[in-house]
């Protein structure tokens, strides 16, 4: 018996690149196998998948940065501007509500010119407008500059999250989108850091200022992801291959429908919490609990610490406990952490401190299976149009529960207005009865 050999071409050659030995995957609702060395999800992935990973992880984390800039310089501005805290509150809806319109928009983008080209865009635009922030002369300007800012923190966490998922393997998935969630908390942390410095060293009028302008370090990402990213090739393929990429009108179609109506109520939910905290946890801090910009940011340092193991965890335990199971149990743990950190008595700060962990724990883990459960609900040719719609409708919707908390907060004040956040996380259980498990679901 004879075999014929194909003399490999120098255009073979060029583009070779070591490939991950492929695994053994398993079937949809089956748990992966245990027994794997550290980090395997990430050896897994690939040279290519890993600067992928790099790139998606170093948007979100300097998305997350930018986003922060916000709530942490909220009491200086409300004092710069004579603000009440419903218009505080307004900042950040205003944020949300315009990062829905420009998360479809990149999604759309994200399936007709490529996963990395759509990832630079939304960079650039998020990293502009935070800088453009900082040179605000009254609230209105101050309102349209964060708005603007919205369209590109809208888009970037889905477009990143679907280039990552489009290289990730069925049995790592989950967890390798953690990885990239977790990015969120180091962004975070790198804003209490920062913020603590610049107000320490500089007067509150100047400092919230400096804030917004250091928002200009994500421009620098942009140059490496350029150089040294790549969409993953079979998603590339069939993308261009596609008849109609990126449609609305193809994840309102009755296939997809229910998946999309369900997913939007999901994010509406899971979101509409995260952000009732994120944005009125520090103004609590320091307000009810009377703590200096040092005792603020110690305590989130707590938070924030239980946010980044979260997400790593989460990304395990949805691969392990399956998608809707990983969200429906810490859906359930966030409402009860908020109920109880809102609710610690007058003077027991130290309590203050140690709830910070689980409640920044839970409220974190929740959102590692969001990246891979989006990916695996819809089919390539539309999977960046759907998950940035429905992640980001979610977002919009989701945006009024911090406004409604600064409007509650003169009478309920800001600590009971924070107990609203956890009817979001209901919100999300129920959603949860309309959406398939798709552990397991080969991509693309």
């Amino acid at each position: 018996m004879s075999t014929t050999r194909k003399t490999p071409t120098s255009q073979d050659a060029a583009s070779a690149e070591p490939q991950p030995q492929p695994q053994p995957q398993p079937q949809v609702g089956e748990p992966p196998q245990g027994g794997e060395r550290p980090f395997a999800w990430l050896r897994a992935l690939g040279p290519r998948g890993r600067r992928a990973f790099a790139g998606a992880f170093g948007g979100y984390a300097l998305d997350s940065y930018d986003f922060f800039t916000l709530p942490l310089s909220m009491v200086a501005i409300a004092a710069y501007f004579g603000l009440d805290s419903g218009q505080t509150g307004l900042l950040t809806t205003v944020t949300l509500v315009v990062s829905a319109v420009g998360g479809a928009l990149a999604g759309i983008l994200a399936d007709r010119i490529g996963r990395v080209r759509a990832l630079m865009i939304t960079v650039m635009t998020y990293a502009v407008f935070t800088v453009a922030c900082g040179f605000a002369t009254d609230y209105g300007t101050l309102l349209v500059f964060r708005a603007l800012q919205g369209l590109g923190f809208g888009g970037e966490w889905a477009v990143g999250a679907i280039l990552v998922a489009e290289y990730a393997s069925a049995r790592h998935r989950g967890r390798t989108l953690g990885g990239v969630q977790s990015a969120w908390a180091a962004g975070w942390a790198l804003a209490v850091v920062v913020y603590t410095l610049v107000f320490h060293f500089l007067d509150p009028d100047t400092a919230w200022r400096v804030m917004f302008w250091t928002g200009a370090l994500p421009a620098l990402l942009v140059v490496y992801v350029r150089r040294n990213v790549r969409d993953a090739p079979e998603a590339e393929r069939i993308r261009r291959a596609s008849a109609r990429p990126g449609s609305f009108a193809e994840i309102f179609r009755s296939r997809l429908a229910r998946t999309t109506l369900f997913a939007v109520l999901l994010s509406t939910g899971v979101q509409g919490g995260y952000y009732t905290l994120a944005t009125w946890v520090p103004t609590y801090l320091k307000t009810e609990r009377g703590l200096t910009v040092v005792g603020t940011g110690g305590y989130l340092a707590f938070l924030i610490s239980g946010a980044f193991i979260g997400y790593l965890t989460g990304g395990y335990l949805t691969d392990r406990l399956g998608r809707k199971r990983n969200i429906a149990l810490f859906a359930v743990l966030s409402a009860v952490c908020i109920v109880a950190y809102t609710n610690i008595p007058a003077g027991a700060d130290g309590l203050v401190l140690v709830l910070g962990f689980p409640l920044g724990f839970c409220m974190s883990a929740i959102f590692s299976g969001f990246g891979s459960f989006l990916a695996e609900l819809y089919p390539t040719s539309v999977r960046g149009t759907g998950q940035g719609f429905t992640y980001n409708t979610g977002r919009a919707v989701g945006a009024f529960f911090p406004t409604l908390v600064g409007f509650l907060a003169g009478s309920w004040g800001v600590g009971g207005a924070l107990v609203f956040g956890a009817v979001g996380y209901g919100i999300a259980v129920l959603a949860l009865l309309g959406l398939p498990e798709t552990r397991g679901r080969e991509l693309p």
